[in-house]
């Protein structure tokens, strides 16, 4: 059975600028709405049996100083009767409340733990769920998105931010849980005297008022700490990632001093903080104590003056207030608590947002294979609309042939390939597969029947058998052996430890730069795609590996269709079209040999190389 709020509050709940600020975060509720609703019932009953307690020990005193009193009755006879003892002896009745004092108070202590457990649970459901949430965020962005940002930035803030925001729902939770009690209390207070009462929330309404612009400090400072940790990560990743150019290069005393002001920027952030929010509780301790000498005197003076406050009165009274002034100043603390998490609040806010990103919408027609070519059609492409990285390319690329990108570093050779798997979208013109525009593909049908091969292999810390089977995981031991062979990386495996089954580390950092890349090119001869792209793809092996993927590859390429990037152009030269780039132009298209006939921009770079010994 589903919990629901009633209608009407729910829509009165929507239409709150609370509602509307935090709709990101608080819309995980729905996903756990059942603990959440319990942890806020446990927490209420904790709060109401509070109250029976204190009118129990009133009622309690009162019977004790004044044995004349009349007994409490409810109306309820049984009740009366048996747990109030309107019919026993006095002895008897102090007895029979005492009893239902000590139920009381054992049963609160059972809500309470209710509550924090459901609370706890809801921190936890709350946690997961916005990572979840922030994960599906990022698969759905393009990659023009994770260009602009540190890769630390967005693990801290699906890190650390979240385990901030699960710390901000446990303090929520407490000021809630707390705000009931206040009720409470100040309901009992009212019953006992509402003239004091008065005085009290007076003094107190002022107290709170005169730390709203402490609060708005913390707030203020939140936006810090989450700035300076965010760049704390990232200077850390960097410096771990990066230790074998720091210590190439001997840089460690600038890293050294980097990394200690990033450090420093977070001591400064969060000491701001912890100053600001460590005033409020000795602060409100100390005018509460202040507050509870003042209601003691005039309660005094009302009952010294005219007896309108019984003793057993007064001595619940003060017992209540006694324990209202650290109540105020835990739900003063915990309000500035929950400012200090507006930074992290905010970062997850503006990750989780919609309106300001840039999604590739998916097409509905299902990719099956290329059967005739691939078009570029006048496309411009720029990672922002002010700069340009490729202009007016107009480009057919056939089904089954190799089609071979040359050009300097920079020309956009790899930004041309990354449009054809959707990367990016094109900012003027089209780009077509067999004819249909690749906006109206599913991405995922297409991308399942291509494979890519980069410059910059990524490998992951898993076995090699793992390694080589990623998104391709049905693939048999059989076909992940025979893609190894073809990629000439069998025989290293083999020399391993675990053979297929050793574990790469990190990044692969236990493998040479080659054998990274060999990995890599099984993986794609794994997923026997119909489109092949080679960024540079054999640039980091040596001749003899470099002559073997070579044949490997041109094997390979029979019947599919081939987009090769290519550094040394002694790979190419069996390529059935060359594309020369330039500024993100195409410059010249055509057979190796006619440009080479044609003494262009190809020949240029040949004749580099040839004098260099790469080609003969």
């Amino acid at each position: 059975m589903r919990l629901k709020l009633p209608i009407p509050l729910y829509n009165l709940m929507k239409a709150t600028s609370f509602w509307r600020d935090n709709y990101l975060i608080l819309r995980e509720f729905k996903n756990f709405r059942k603990i959440a609703i319990l942890a806020i019932i446990f927490s209420l009953l904790a709060a109401i049996f509070e109250g029976f307690t204190i009118g129990l020990i009133s009622v309690f005193l009162r019977s004790f100083t004044n044995p004349d009193t009349p007994p409490l009755q409810t109306g309820i006879s049984w009740f009366d009767i048996w747990f109030l003892g309107t019919n026993a002896s006095f002895v008897g009745r102090l007895y029979r409340i005492g009893t239902l004092v000590f139920l009381t108070v054992w049963l609160r202590s059972s809500f309470v733990y209710l509550g924090n457990l459901y609370i706890k649970l809801s921190e936890l459901h709350l946690g997961d769920g916005l990572r979840k949430s922030l994960f599906k965020q990022f698969l759905k962005l393009s990659l023009s998105y994770f260009a602009k940002k540190r890769s630390a930035e967005l693990f801290y803030s699906i890190n650390n931010e979240v385990y901030q925001i699960k710390i901000a729902c446990n303090v929520a939770a407490a000021f809630i849980a707390k705000g009931f009690t206040l009720i409470v209390y100040v309901t009992a207070m009212f019953w006992l005297s509402w003239q004091l009462t008065v005085i009290s929330v007076l003094l107190f309404s002022l107290l709170t008022a005169s730390l709203s612009n402490l609060v708005k400090w913390v707030r203020e400072v939140s936006f810090e700490i989450s700035k300076a940790g965010s760049n704390f990560s990232s200077v850390a990743m960097e410096f771990i990632s990066g230790i074998r150019t720091v210590q190439a290069f001997a840089t460690e005393d600038f890293e050294r001093r980097k990394f200690y002001q990033a450090c420093e920027q977070v001591e400064s952030a969060n000491t701001k903080a912890a100053a600001a929010s460590s005033v409020v509780q000795p602060l409100t301790e100390g005018v509460s104590a202040t507050i509870l000498l003042l209601i003691v005197v005039v309660a005094v003076t009302i009952s010294g003056e005219n007896g309108r406050l019984q003793i057993a009165s007064l001595l619940t009274f003060l017992f209540v207030l006694l324990r209202l002034g650290p109540l105020v100043s835990q739900i003063n603390g915990a309000w500035s608590r929950l400012n200090s998490f507006q930074g992290s609040l905010d970062n997850i806010k503006s990750i989780l947002r919609t309106d300001d990103k840039t999604y590739l919408e998916n097409g509905r027609i299902d990719f099956d294979g290329l059967k005739q070519a691939i078009d570029f059609v006048a496309v411009d492409f720029g990672y922002d609309a002010e700069n340009l990285v490729l202009h007016n390319i107009t480009l057919t690329i056939n089904q089954g042939e190799m089609t071979a990108l040359v050009g300097a570093s920079g020309a956009g050779k790899t930004t041309l390939v990354d449009l054809i798997p959707r990367f990016y979208e094109p900012v003027k013109g089209k780009l077509l597969i067999d004819g249909v525009d690749l906006r109206d593909l599913n991405i995922k049908s297409l991308r399942r029947k291509l494979a890519i091969v980069s410059q910059d292999t990524f490998i992951f810390n898993t076995s090699v058998k793992n390694n080589i089977a990623y998104g391709s995981e049905d693939a048999d031991e059989a076909a992940i052996i025979e893609a190894a062979q073809l990629a000439n990386a069998l025989e290293f495996i083999l020399d391993m430890p675990n053979g297929f089954e050793t574990q790469l580390g990190d990044r692969g950092v236990r493998l040479s730069g080659g054998q990274r890349q060999r990995i890599a090119i099984a993986r794609a001869l794994l997923r026997n795609p119909e489109i092949l792209i080679l960024d540079e793809a054999t640039s980091a092996l040596d001749s003899l590996s470099e002559r073997l993927i070579q044949e490997s590859l041109e094997k390979l390429a029979v019947g599919r269709t081939v987009i090769a990037i290519a550094h040394r152009l002694s790979t190419i030269i069996r390529a059935d079209k060359v594309v020369v780039l330039e500024q993100g132009c195409i410059v010249e298209q055509g057979k190796y040999q006619e440009l080479l006939e044609q003494r262009g921009k190809l020949w240029m770079y040949h004749q580099m190389q040839y004098e260099s010994g790469q080609v003969s």
